[in-house]
């Protein structure tokens, strides 16, 4: 070991880090912009952890006090309550695990539902029946079977699992890789040659997208061995979902990749827009009761529309058809940003 020379390698990639103001001020906005988010979405200290739904009521989130429900729900703390018109829509959310438990309003004696796979809705159960003990003096409240086949929680989480896997693959393997081509010359040459930019941008997805493809499909077989996943529609339209899905993922990395020279501030790009989605496209929980601003946001997500997508054709059965709105949006984003990447392609900066 030259300590020499591991000093001046160590004082040159300093230099060079502080000398690219474009990384160098990035790694100071990327934390403060992050904690600034999810401190407006998450950041109340009142915000509830469990997702009751209560019915018949007005559509959304509701104020307790104005509930027709037992006194001692009211007085619990950390507990959301979402409004639905009837029993029907809050059992299909209840089923996938959107709501935590559903319960019914104006009556004396209510009852409520709960999926016995869900480790949520077991812990809101039973705070409610502490709340509503006979020591408490409370009414009684009647617990019912969730109707039709209940989802269990690894089912639901399963394609959230998957697509985040695809999104860090796809935007990754293809948006630093080319900067990297770009910043060490590789680009400048491949110039000299009959290639376009479009065909090279389009030979770059196909290779992602048979590497994203193979991968899904072998940890698909392997977790499918050990847990058993439910599948009730056809495993051709999830695969095509998923086919979509990593298109788009991997057009918007080459969008990314077009002009980027500095492998720092295109990772603190790809960060910027890998967290969001990760967290507000309903990978490891549901935005159920969520203000609207954020739902809105996550619809320009295309994670949001792969884990919607494939989540109706596993759980629900949902049909080609049925997921027409998902394959549109998925294939509309992979060929806007595409040809937008082919345009603004550089080969030298």
């Amino acid at each position: 070991m030259n300590w020499k020379r591991l000093w001046v390698m160590f004082v040159s990639r300093n230099r060079e880090f502080f000398r690219d103001k474009s990384a160098f001020g990035w790694n100071f906005l990327f934390p403060f912009f992050i904690i600034v988010g999810f401190g407006v979405i998450f950041g109340d200290d009142t915000r509830e952890f469990y997702k009751i739904g209560v019915f018949p009521l007005k559509s959304g989130k509701v104020s307790v006090v104005s509930l027709d429900i037992p006194t001692g729900i009211k007085k619990m703390k950390y507990m959301e309550f979402i409004g639905f018109p009837d029993q029907e829509k809050g059992m299909e959310l209840l089923k996938h695990h959107r709501i935590d438990l559903l319960l019914e309003a104006g009556s004396k004696s209510p009852s409520y539902w709960v999926s016995s796979t869900s480790p949520r809705g077991y812990v809101a159960e039973q705070l409610i029946k502490a709340a509503l003990s006979p020591e408490s003096g409370a009414i009684r409240i009647n617990k019912k079977q969730i109707e039709g086949i209940e989802i269990k929680y690894i089912d639901w989480l399963f394609p959230g699992i998957l697509s985040m896997n695809m999104m860090f693959s796809a935007l990754w393997g293809v948006g630093y890789v080319i900067v990297r081509y770009r910043k060490n010359g590789v680009l400048k040459r491949l110039k000299a040659t009959p290639l376009t930019a479009i065909e090279y941008l389009s030979a770059q997805m196909l290779s992602r997208i048979f590497i994203l493809m193979f991968s899904l499909v072998i940890v698909w077989i392997g977790c499918h061995m050990i847990f058993n996943f439910r599948m009730e529609g056809s495993y051709a339209t999830a695969f095509i979902i998923f086919f979509l899905g990593g298109c788009s993922l991997t057009a918007m990395g080459l969008l990314v990749a077009s002009r980027g020279t500095s492998e720092e501030f295109t990772s603190g790009i790809l960060n910027f827009i890998t967290w969001p989605m990760m967290f507000l496209s309903e990978v490891w929980f549901s935005l159920e009761g969520a203000p609207d601003w954020v739902k809105t946001m996550a619809k320009f997500f295309p994670l949001t529309h792969i884990n919607n997508g494939v989540r109706k054709v596993m759980n629900d059965g949902a049909t080609m058809g049925d997921v027409s709105l998902e394959i549109m949006i998925l294939g509309g984003l992979t060929v806007f940003c595409l040809l937008l990447g082919a345009r603004l392609f550089s080969w030298n900066r």
